[in-house]
C-alpha cells in the first residue's frame, strides 16, 4: 500500500548543526496491517509520520501511495485518504463548534459546500450512532461545544472524526500519551475496536511498550532514522515488554549511557 523509497532527510541543512535522520531509508506498509512505531526521541518517528501526512517533505526519495507518487502532493490532499489523530486531544477538533457541527464539517470533507445548512439533520442519528461507540455518552451531548468535553472525550471524538470518511490510512501519533492511565486503557481499546471493524491500515506511534506489545500485526522498533527491529506475526504473538526493554538498554550501552 505505502512505500517510502530511498528517503533522505536532513535538519539544519547547509549549517554546522546539520543532522540527517534519514539516509536512503526505506519503509512498506502493507495493505491491512496494524503496525506499532517504538524508539527512543530523535528516532525518527515523527518525522516518519510527518513525511507520509505531507507535513514535511523529504530532500530527497519517493513516498509511493498504491502505486501513485505521492511525494510533491499537498497535506491538504493527502488527507483525503489519510486519517491523523494527534497526541494533543485539542488538534483535530474545532473546541468552538459543538460535537454535531464537527462531525458534519468531517461529514462533508471533499465535497463542495453550497448554500444549504452545514448540519444535514438526516445525518444526526448517524452521528450519534457512531459516538455511541465511545461509551463515554457523548450520543447524548451532542450540542455541547467540543472545548467543554474532557481530554479522553475530545481523543474519542477525533478518532471517530478521523475515520469518518474512507480514509485508507491512519496515522496514531502517540493518541494516548497525554491521557491518564484509565483514559488510556479507554482510548486504547476503542481504538482497536475500530480498526479491526473497519479493517483499515494503521500506523502508531507509542512510547506504551505494553500498548506495542499487546495492539497490532507488526511492530517496528526505530534508532538514529533506521527500523532496527521488525517482528511480525507468531514473532510478534511471542513478544515481551522484557524483549524491548532489552533492546533499548542495548542500545543505550551502545550508546556510551
Amino acid at each position: 500500500m505505502l512505500e517510502l523509497k530511498n528517503i533522505k532527510k536532513y535538519f539544519n541543512a547547509g549549517t554546522v548543526d546539520q543532522v540527517t535522520l534519514f539516509d536512503n531509508f526505506d519503509f512498506t506498509v502493507n495493505s491491512g496491517e496494524f503496525i506499532s512505531v517504538i524508539g527512543s526521541n530523535g528516532s525518527g518517528k515523527t518525522t516518519l509520520l510527518n513525511l507520509i501526512c505531507g507535513s514535511i517533505a523529504p530532500d530527497a526519495g519517493n513516498i509511493i501511495f498504491e502505486g501513485k507518487d505521492i511525494t510533491l502532493l499537498d497535506e491538504y490532499r493527502r488527507a483525503k485518504f489519510i486519517g491523523r489523530v494527534y497526541q494533543d486531544p485539542k488538534m483535530g477538533t474545532c473546541p468552538d463548534l459543538t460535537i454535531i457541527e464537527n462531525m458534519a464539517l468531517a461529514d462533508n470533507k471533499g465535497k463542495n459546500f453550497g448554500l444549504s445548512p452545514a448540519v444535514n439533520k438526516k445525518r444526526i442519528e448517524y452521528y450519534k450512532e457512531l459516538t455511541s461507540q465511545c461509551g463515554m455518552g457523548l450520543e447524548n451531548r451532542m450540542n455541547v461545544k467540543v472545548g467543554a468535553l474532557s481530554g479522553g472525550q475530545r481523543q474519542a471524538l477525533a478518532l471517530v472524526i478521523a475515520q469518518m470518511t474512507d480514509i485508507k490510512l491512519l496515522i496514531l501519533d502517540e493518541h494516548t500519551a497525554a491521557l491518564d492511565p484509565k483514559t488510556s486503557e479507554n482510548i486504547m481499546k476503542l481504538t482497536d475496536k475500530m480498526i479491526r471493524e473497519k479493517g483499515i491500515t494503521t500506523l502508531m506511534v507509542t512510547h506504551n511498550l505494553r500498548f506495542a506489545v499487546e495492539y497490532g500485526s507488526r511492530l517496528i522498533m526505530m534508532h538514529e532514522g533506521k527500523c532496527i527491529t521488525d517482528i511480525s506475526g507468531k514473532e510478534k504473538e511471542k513478544l515481551s515488554i522484557d524483549d524491548l526493554l532489552g533492546k533499548f538498554y542495548e542500545i543505550s550501552i551502545e550508546k556510551g549511557n
